[in-house]
């Protein structure tokens, strides 16, 4: 028996006992609403997706093209939409996530307005993204319930048994458009208090997954801009710690950590490590450290900072800002000792952010890291950050130039041009970008790919071809060529915006309520019926 045949029984059962006081109360209905409504709150959320991100981290232990993938959503609408677009493409919503981005929050959701990728926004816009998200998916599950339910009615007014028998069954076996999301905390807002609060928040809020990053809180740049500073492993590992207490707190025991190193572009850090003897993890983390060997204390000048490192007393590279310096080239082996340290003390994904897309760059640092934990996994950033065409066009170039092939036609510098387009070159380079997720899952261990501000692009895009046309001489023609003949003709179901707000869920309720006396908003004179 379904959980809806289940609360139907208990609610008839429970309003019979109330000995009439509850006879205006139709089971059927309470059983359609808690059908429309199953997850209660944020933690359920949690508990569920955390269930989820595990079996598919399992499933891709055993085969790497069961990779999963996100777009970044920065407003719940985006995130609903998505989902039930791959509902209605691919028929489950198996493997795709939502991805979270401090980024979009930033630049979209904070309320002073456009900020840059460096932590200024206000940190319970993190919880409250996560809660929007949640709240328009929970409503995509009530709004094609609803459809079903209503279709139901109208078979069982129609008598139609087999199309009772069709409905019922996918009212029973519904999908939810509940899914992971994976949720950016940026470098925590702060110390590890500050970062255990707000990791509880979001998971209250639903997060089952939560990517934290080794740069300094008060310092953090987008993981693309430069100025990156990094802290000493003892730092970051509390960070985790507290992030793992608060999962645990909560009762969600499968809550997963993303531990994100920026030190392939990051040239700086905030402090010396705490060294207690040679080779330990402090002593590793300063041997990066930039200097200059001294010989005596004529060679310390006042406020100069001296080191041993290797044996040697070294005058560490400070800048006037009080930040120290790595040396040139160590970006490659502190990702390595990032990555290992931070899944040797709690955390279950590594994210590793890089300044191109490139299956063999990645590779490298993850067969590295894979000989000392064999089921390391990555999350990516298949960022917009990138010149995708650009960067693969030269690969390409590349590649062909080292077999020896003439490449005296193209050139490299200039392969963006759109005179490239239809050669052989770029139409390569577009299969290797098509297969990219595919080759660094294989390859590169790459667990889930994600996008990360996707949406903030095509709401840009959509928005200019909409007002070009529109402002121009196409006038009313753009919006109905441009986005309302294709929502109808593609079915996309916000041309019955007034459904997808929640209309008829609304009506139904009215109905439940009132009865016969409902004033419903869907009748005849409803304007959503000329769209059938």
């Amino acid at each position: 028996m379904s959980a809806y045949q289940d609360d139907l029984k208990a609610i008839a059962q429970l309003r019979e006992a109330k000995s009439g006081k509850w006879d205006n109360i139709n089971p059927e209905y309470v059983a359609r609403m808690k059908a429309q409504n199953r997850f209660k709150t944020g933690l359920d959320i949690a508990r569920y997706t955390a269930k989820i991100m595990r079996e598919d981290m399992a499933a891709y232990d055993v085969d790497s093209s069961r990779y999963t993938q996100s777009l970044g959503c920065w407003h719940g609408f985006i995130g609903q939409q998505k989902l039930i677009s791959i509902k209605k493409h691919f028929g489950a919503t198996k493997r795709r996530y939502l991805y979270l981005s401090g980024w979009m929050i930033a630049a979209l959701r904070s309320e002073f307005g456009p900020l840059p990728d460096q932590s200024m926004h206000e940190k319970t816009s993190v919880p409250g993204l996560i809660e929007e998200l949640y709240t328009f998916l929970r409503q995509a599950d009530a709004w094609e319930l609803n459809h079903l339910f209503r279709d139901l009615e109208a078979a069982k007014e129609a008598g139609d048994s087999a199309k009772m028998s069709e409905l019922q069954d996918k009212i029973d076996n519904h999908e939810t458009h509940v899914v992971p999301i994976i949720a950016d905390i940026d470098a925590g807002f702060g110390n590890a208090e500050a970062t255990y609060l707000l990791a509880k928040r979001m998971i209250e809020a639903g997060a089952c997954c939560i990517q934290i990053e080794n740069q300094v809180s008060d310092e953090k740049q987008c993981g693309h801009q430069d100025g990156k500073v990094t802290v000493p492993h003892e730092d970051f590992l509390a960070k985790i710690n507290a992030v793992r207490y608060a999962f645990l707190e909560l009762g969600v025991e499968d809550g997963v950590i993303v531990a994100r190193t920026d030190s392939l572009g990051a040239g700086l850090t905030q402090k010396i490590a705490v060294t207690k003897e040679p080779g330990d993890l402090g002593d590793q983390y300063n041997s990066f450290l930039d200097g200059d060997e001294i010989t005596s204390a004529a060679d310390i000048d006042n406020g100069d900072v001296v080191i041993k490192q290797n044996g040697k007393l070294v005058k560490v590279k400070r800048f006037a800002s009080g930040l120290y310096q790595f040396k040139q080239g160590t970006g490659e082996d502190r990702v390595v000792l990032d990555c290992i340290t931070s899944l040797q003390n709690g955390a279950d994904l590594l994210w590793i952010e890089t300044e191109k897309p490139h299956v063999g760059q990645i590779k490298g640092m993850v067969d590295r890291i894979r000989a000392v934990v064999p089921d390391a996994k990555l999350v990516y950033n298949n960022s917009p950050s990138f010149n995708w065409t650009l960067n693969f066009r030269q690969q390409v170039f590349d590649a062909w130039e080292k077999e020896g092939k003439d490449v005296s036609v193209y050139d490299r510098a200039n392969l963006m041009s759109a005179e490239y387009d239809d050669t052989d070159l770029g139409k390569l380079a577009d299969e290797w970008t098509r297969n990219f997720q595919r080759d660094a899952s294989r390859e590169a261990g790459i667990f889930h790919h994600l996008i990360t501000l996707p949406t903030y692009h095509t709401a840009a895009l959509s928005t200019d071809n909409l007002a070009k046309g529109y402002f121009g001489d196409d006038g009313m023609l753009a919006y109905v060529a441009g986005v309302q003949r294709r929502e109808i003709r593609e079915g996309i179901a916000t041309v019955k915006h007034q459904d997808m707000a929640g209309s008829n869920i609304g009506d139904d309720h009215k109905e439940f309520f009132h009865g016969e006396a409902a004033l419903k908003a869907g009748g005849k004179d409803n304007t959503m019926n000329q769209f059938g």
